[in-house]
């Protein structure tokens, strides 16, 4: 598996400062919607779910580090359980049980022992309870927790920690490290491990879970078959990728608090996602059916999230707060977004859910580096050499489009014109909150330096040689001819626009008139200019 960023290409200019509206005052914070998704149901894991409130979060909907309330487990061994003490070896005890066993680990440390390779290897339908203060520490020898492929495993209310060493396990995780169907991660603190604290595969839910510190990521939802129906909520996830790895593999898009890779029908509801060191949440390549609801994200370094090369999302009801602060100014003129739409929109012909329209609504974005950014890259697409999900074609007609035949001998004829590409369209961002005041973010935050930007915009085409896609042709085609549209929205602050070409930054009214006519109905509070 390879997971790359997507590379920002040279356009024929940087963004330059243009004039904007500048902040009069702040708007609510909530925005009170009228319904539910005019599209379709809630997503996997609905049933579940606590009742939703119709506002983005105004704090973060749980706190669950050091929260033992959240955390602790049962004081006393549920019935038929095994107790495992701490002088026990863990490992040893599930391979003389039968499967669905239950185990109940005592409070204190236990450790595995037995070398790198050592790891506790669940049966079918086994669950690994924790009392109050049980930590499964792995002492920075053993490589990985808890792996195997047995489905249907329960692991909850443990401390799961120093599994790894330090810059290893780069793309694996420590516990489900091989993305086994089935389990349930309920109530665990997953911290300071390396590579990914944990692996979601299909039909998994992570419910209640501290997953913070860990070298990597604190969550990476991937499985070489793909992933199916997952549920990520009521997390808190923080301090993750403490090991740095953009610098350890350069420009590897690698990072953040947790990673979405070819999953299908994914909710992820009422997270607190912060202070990440890189994006809050990255969905990267051929991920469909998203919904992404009633979260919290704030305080990470780069993107609060990123939709990427992937199709079919509801977004909704989410508060983005003081997101890319970090990446913002070294960015190089490219907007950090909070919300980062990256070659990715709806198609009906993309299985599950939303394939109408992508949709962005009820969100609440303040003092963020910048807004909601949409883009394609005019010289990304199944078959170029600058196609950084190596490996990967689209989703839309697979038997027909794909690595192979998008090549520069079919590529300019259909169907493999338009079924080549990944593309941003059928986007709707309506019915948010975008409040922005310069003060807050520091002297770095200004207009020339990609500060306070919303945008639809691609780059001139330029590569490969054989590309049918360049010039103007796809700066065309997400600004005019893929449904892009903002409308209806609340803006306080001095926001600026990107249209159309990479560096044509744009006022209010040159946003809203002819020929780009976005954010129709909406409203900025405007005092003058900057």
């Amino acid at each position: 598996m390879e997971q790359r960023t997507p590379k920002w290409y040279s356009s024929r200019r940087l963004i330059v400062a243009g004039s904007a509206v500048a902040l009069v005052g702040l708007v609510s914070a909530a925005v009170l919607l009228t319904g539910n998704n005019p599209i379709g149901g809630d997503g996997p894991g609905a049933a579940t779910t606590p009742a939703k409130s119709l506002t983005a979060p105004g704090k973060p909907p749980v706190t669950i580090c050091g929260n033992a309330q959240a955390l602790n487990g049962p004081a006393t061994a549920p019935t038929g359980a095994v107790p495992v003490s701490t002088t026990q070896n863990l490992q040893d005890l599930t391979a003389q049980h039968p499967a669905g066993t239950t185990f109940y680990l005592a409070a204190g440390t236990h450790r595995l022992a037995g070398g790198e390779f050592l790891q506790v290897i669940p049966k079918e339908g086994n669950r690994y309870v924790g009392a109050p203060g049980a930590i499964l520490d792995g002492g920075k020898q053993n490589r990985y927790a808890f792996t195997g492929y047995a489905p249907n495993v329960m692991i909850s209310h443990l401390t799961i920690q120093n599994f790894g060493a330090p810059k290893g396990n780069n793309d694996e995780g420590v516990v489900n490290h091989n993305s086994a169907t089935g389990w349930t991660i309920e109530g665990n603190t997953i911290k300071n491990n390396a590579g990914a604290g944990l692996m979601i595969g299909s039909r998994n839910v992570v419910r209640g879970n501290c997953l913070r510190d860990n070298g990597q990521y604190g969550f990476n939802a991937y499985n070489p078959n793909a992933v199916n129906g997952i549920t990520v909520e009521r997390n808190e996830i923080t301090g993750n990728n403490t090991d740095d790895w953009e610098n350890l593999r350069p420009a590897c898009g690698c990072t953040g608090g947790g990673k979405f890779w070819t999953v299908t029908g994914a909710a992820v509801r009422g997270n607190w996602i912060h202070d990440n060191h890189g994006p809050g949440l990255w969905a990267d390549t051929n991920n469909a059916g998203f919904t992404v609801e009633d979260n919290y994200i704030s305080g990470n370094y780069a993107e609060g999230l990123i939709y990427e090369t992937s199709y079919n999302a509801l977004i909704r009801r989410n508060s983005f707060i003081r997101n890319g602060l970090g990446k913002g100014p070294e960015n190089e003129g490219f907007p950090a977004p909070a919300l980062y739409i990256s070659e990715s929109g709806a198609d009906k012909r993309v299985p599950g859910q939303y394939g109408q329209i992508l949709e962005v609504t009820g969100n609440v974005f303040t003092d963020n580096w910048s807004g909601v950014i949409l883009w394609e890259n005019a010289d990304r697409f199944a078959g170029s050499p600058a196609n950084t999900s190596t490996g990967s074609g689209t989703l839309v007609n697979p038997k027909v489009a794909t690595i192979k035949t998008c090549n520069a001998q079919n590529i300019a004829k259909q169907p493999y014109l338009s079924d080549c590409r990944w593309k941003t369209q059928n986007v709707r961002v309506h019915d948010n909150t975008f409040n922005l005041n310069p003060d807050k973010l520091g002297d770095k935050c200004a207009s020339n330096a990609g500060c306070g930007y919303n945008g639809i915009f691609s780059n001139w085409g330029t590569f490969p040689d054989w590309s049918p896609y360049q010039a103007r042709t796809i700066e065309d085609a997400i600004t005019f001819k893929q449904a892009n549209r903002f409308y209806s929205n609340t803006y306080s602050g001095p926001w600026n626009f990107i249209v159309h070409e990479q560096g044509n930054s744009v006022n209010w009214a040159a946003w809203q008139g002819a020929p780009y006519g976005q954010d129709e109905d909406s409203v900025i509070k405007v005092s003058g200019e900057r």
